[in-house]
């Protein structure tokens, strides 16, 4: 086929400027910076001078993409919850087994938690601020909805083959998913000195991932 034949230029991809990939490649830059940043020092100890030394670039590129410093701070919130999200769908629980697939949500719910430190200190950061920061953003909320869809489906189809108990909240059983995934995170420091064991041992958060598992299939499943 001829370049100037109908369709040619489809099997073609087009190859991304310089120019916009740099930019791309600055703004990756910023928002790794910035994650960093608000992590060790929330947003009212986060500055962006130190946020722009390290992305190696200056103070108006870091508005001209985001804003201010709410509007890269509220970038981040909304990149780490984006990531969370497009995994959890990639489980495709909707072409599991209802038990296979509330198994599957426990374990890399507690696995992202664990691999994702990043995550638990930014929503930490945020819930110190009352959440005024993440109530400003509508992405977070439009992407938490079919989470929900679905939970509520799994549990649903569990319910209808006798698998699962019935009149399961979707939201109540993922909020307790989430806490059985990251208290021992958000509270490991003390709770290892009151307990005398090392939470962050790889022995009890195999122990730890195998309980949250239970609990929550124990709590789901009829038995006979």
């Amino acid at each position: 086929m001829s370049l100037h034949e109908p369709g040619a230029s489809q099997r073609h991809p087009r190859i991304q400027s310089p120019k916009r990939r740099d930019a791309q490649e600055t703004r990756e830059r910023l928002l790794k910076a910035a994650m960093q940043e608000f992590c060790e020092r929330g947003y009212d100890g986060a500055r962006m001078q130190r946020i722009v030394g390290v992305a190696e670039c200056n103070v108006r590129m870091a508005y001209h993409y985001f804003g201010d410093k709410e509007g890269l701070y509220l970038a981040v919130l909304e990149h780490v919850y984006a990531e969370l999200r497009a995994k959890e769908r990639a489980l495709n629980l909707g072409g599991l087994e209802p038990e296979a697939g509330m198994r599957a949500l426990v374990e890399f719910t507690f696995d992202h938690m664990a691999e994702h430190p990043e995550f638990t200190s930014l929503v930490r950061n945020e819930n110190l601020l009352g959440g005024r920061m993440l109530r400003k953003s509508s992405k977070v909320v439009q992407q938490t909805t079919p989470l929900v869809g679905m939970i509520r489906d799994t549990l649903s189809r569990g319910e209808a083959a006798g698998v699962f108990r019935p009149a399961v909240d979707p939201t109540q059983l993922y909020i307790s998913i989430l806490s059985l995934s990251i208290i021992h995170i958000n509270q490991r420091d003390t709770l290892s000195i009151i307990f005398e064991q090392d939470l962050a041992a790889p022995g009890w958060l195999a122990a730890r991932r195998a309980h949250a598992v239970e609990v929550i299939l124990s709590y789901l499943c009829v038995t006979a």
